[in-house]
């Protein structure tokens, strides 16, 4: 199943509400990488400032994990149990399937280092990089292109697509010298107020 058909599974899913621990479980084998995928989405639309941060903050869970190389997420029950309305799943997949489908048409196995044992470290700090941009980003648009740069991350990472992950980096570049640039004209605003 690829990424958008498993997105399309989980929006269309019959209950309110998914818990963290239903959205991992449904992933199966491949968890990890769509889980950064789920988590990214999010980001990817203007969202109010609780939303951002809660992904944020689980997607540095799961670098973590990553970096040291787990094969299965781990989370404690508190966090297994947290939960989101379908329906804000479902406008997230909404606008984000037709775009999977369009990377997933362009994607193949590309960059054979991704098997390599030392990979694993570093997506794990790539990932933990992009999610600190998220969690530090400037609140409701400066989150979105380190959240595009973390889906599309995640899509590398289920297509053992090199390429894609090195557009993350390109993207996550962008999203630094987004908010790096609204932060310098505030600080130069407020200097010359006063």
């Amino acid at each position: 199943m690829r990424t958008s058909e498993l997105l399309a599974k989980l929006a269309g899913e019959p209950t309110e509400r998914l818990t963290i621990g239903d959205v991992i479980a449904a992933l199966g084998d491949r968890s990890f990488s769509l889980l950064v995928v789920i988590l990214g989405l999010p980001n990817c639309i203007p969202m109010p400032p609780p939303i951002p941060i809660f992904c944020a903050l689980l997607l540095i869970g799961v670098a973590i994990q990553i970096g040291s190389g787990r094969n299965a997420p781990w989370a404690p029950a508190f966090v297994l149990n947290r939960s989101v309305a379908r329906k804000d799943v479902a406008r997230a997949a909404a606008k984000a399937i037709p775009l999977l489908q369009k990377l997933e048409r362009f994607s193949q196995p590309r960059f054979d280092w991704l098997g390599h044992p030392r990979a694993t470290l570093a997506v794990g700090a790539l990932l933990m990089a992009l999610s600190l941009g998220v969690l530090l980003a400037v609140p409701v648009i400066g989150q979105i292109p380190w959240g595009l740069a973390v889906c599309l991350l995640g899509i590398g990472l289920v297509e053992q697509d090199g390429l894609l992950i090195v557009g993350a980096v390109a993207l996550g570049g962008i999203g630094f010298m987004l908010n790096g640039s609204f932060v310098f004209g505030v600080f130069m605003a407020m200097k010359n107020l006063f």
